[in-house]
């Protein structure tokens, strides 16, 4: 039986001790590796990522030019289930004059897609990583429509911020201290069905759970049908849901 307890405090130690392998694997050597290969440093890098985009007079994309920097924290790099939102939102428009809030943002990519959409951002997350998500706001020219809030999960939502019309959260799942916070968040900010929430996260290991018993409590979900690269992404363990408040 698992101690909760003490898996908390290990969590504490060492937040990222759960993607690094997979207790629960015995397939031999390498077999409960979950994150793949990483250079040993990413370190003030630019990478370029282009998403799909439907125009009345054909095919385009949307470009965004990203800093990541692994010196914050894990936040401060690109992650799978962040490209898979990104695609998705991108593919599927819409969002002109809209209130958008990001959770979790770390580098912000998702958020730019947004802002790149045409909608009015708030890109969130801890105070380690305002800069870099600073910092990728003005190497894609969206300053004036996607702004950076520190946004500490549990805590009260800052009175500045407008109601949302749609969240958007990626890759939020991962510190398991953080589920019942994250949850209360998305509760404290989805009063009514008025507020949309796309929620995407990779399965990385059975603890994951526990943070969909907590969510239940608030919340049910389906996953995104609509998405033409559901099943590519789903081999993944990638998934991307819609959230809906409990009345």
């Amino acid at each position: 039986m698992i101690d909760l307890a003490l898996e908390e405090q290990l969590d504490e130690l060492d937040p990222l001790r759960h993607l690094r392998e997979d207790p629960g694997s015995s397939d031999g050597e390498g077999a409960g590796t979950i994150v793949p290969a990483q250079p040993p440093s990413i370190h003030n890098q630019t990478i370029e990522l282009a998403f799909p985009v439907a125009l009345q007079d054909g095919q385009g994309s949307v470009a965004i030019r990203l800093a990541v920097d692994a010196s914050p924290g894990c936040g401060g790099i690109a992650w799978p289930a962040g490209e898979v939102l990104a695609g998705y939102i991108a593919r599927k428009g819409g969002l002109e004059g809209k209130n958008v809030l990001e959770l979790g943002s770390g580098t912000g990519l998702v958020g730019l897609v947004a802002g790149k959409l045409g909608a009015r951002v708030w890109i969130t997350d801890q105070a380690p990583l305002l800069g870099i998500m600073k910092q990728n706001v003005s190497l894609n020219n969206l300053d004036a429509s996607v702004s950076v809030m520190e946004l500490n999960w549990g805590e009260p939502i800052p009175t500045d911020l407008p109601k949302p019309d749609l969240i958007l959260a990626a890759d939020c799942v991962y510190f398991e201290p953080a589920f019942p916070l994250l949850v209360k968040t998305l509760a404290d900010l989805v009063r009514d069905a008025s507020t949309e929430v796309l929620f995407c996260y990779k399965k990385r290991r059975k603890a994951d759970k526990r943070f969909f018993t907590l969510l239940k409590k608030e919340f049910t979900w389906a996953e995104v049908s609509d998405d033409p690269q559901r099943e590519v992404y789903s081999r993944e363990a990638i998934s991307l849901l819609r959230l809906f408040r409990k009345c």
